[in-house]
């Protein structure tokens, strides 16, 4: 097995003033572990963060016909060379911070209103994103590396 860490890019950072509101680009944020971005309405729990991978969204616009921004998938980061695909209890180290991957992001009837079939296509392989726990505090910015914490 090769030794290398695979690293991405922190592509794009969205945050929502409010539940169900429009998503607003950010060049950075700050995480509070155990907590969420702050600033946003979405707190606590293990759906602290949501990730989507910048490759996925342009295959998922290509199978729908679509050519929206990836701010319509509504989740708060966007990143690219970093495979999201089963990766439920890994740990992710986003610039200085590590976010713990609990489960996948299923879309909502907000991605049909979007682009029709968009939901649909979303529900195989992952494709709808995952959701994270924020473990670390501190800030991230756009172009920050990312890569998967080897368990030892």
């Amino acid at each position: 097995m090769s030794s290398s860490i695979q690293v991405g890019k922190l592509e794009a950072i969205y945050t929502k003033r409010a539940r169900g509101g429009q998503m607003d680009p950010r060049p950075s944020v700050v995480l509070k572990a155990g907590s969420g971005i702050v600033g946003s309405p979405d707190q606590a729990g293990k759906r602290q963060v949501t990730l989507i991978d910048k490759a996925v969204w342009a295959q998922l616009m290509a199978e729908v016909g679509a050519d929206l921004p990836p701010s319509a998938r509504r989740a708060n980061l966007l990143v690219s060379g970093i495979d999201l695909k089963e990766t439920r209890e890994r740990v992710l180290r986003v610039g200085g911070c590590r976010l713990k991957v609990w489960g996948e992001t299923r879309p909502c009837e907000q991605m049909d209103a979007a682009a029709p079939g968009l939901a649909a296509a979303m529900r195989r392989d992952w494709r709808g994103g995952v959701f994270a726990e924020i473990l670390d505090d501190g800030e991230i910015s756009v172009g920050d590396p990312v890569h998967w914490v080897e368990e030892d």
